[in-house]
């Protein structure tokens, strides 16, 4: 399925992995933002979108015929490095709770702006389906 890849004497990331290497169906989710699948937002706070979006990555994989466990890549975009960083362990929470104990290479990055005003967080994925 799946291998983790973890340079030896480097160490040990938590909540994400280095490199994974990964053979079979390619699934790209476009970059999901913390709204319904109706687009439209609950609430304004990052936490929840978060949730929302890890939510609907899920779905765009589940209509691939894909699940969490087939992440093997994630870019993360906030608009608030501070915010994410003050609740990495809510946001943690949440991850677990959608995505489970899953943690694919990712990169997290602050940007000026995101495309919808109220969105905080954009998310982007990679999955890959045994063949």
């Amino acid at each position: 399925m799946h291998e983790i890849l973890q340079p030896d004497g480097w160490a040990k990331p938590i909540g994400y992995a280095n490199g994974v290497l990964a053979s079979g169906r390619q699934i790209y989710v476009g970059g999901q933002i913390g709204w319904t699948p109706h687009q439209v937002f609950e609430s304004d706070d990052l936490v929840e979108q978060i949730r929302q979006t890890l939510l609907n990555v899920v779905s765009v994989l589940k209509a691939g015929g894909a699940d969490p466990r087939h992440i093997v890549s994630m870019t993360w975009y906030f608009v608030d490095r501070q915010d994410y960083l003050s609740r990495l362990k809510e946001i943690g929470a949440v991850y677990r709770e959608v995505i489970g104990k899953h943690f694919p290479a990712m990169a997290a990055v602050q940007v000026v702006a995101l495309m919808e005003d109220r969105a905080k967080v954009e998310i982007q994925a990679t999955a890959v389906v045994p063949e």
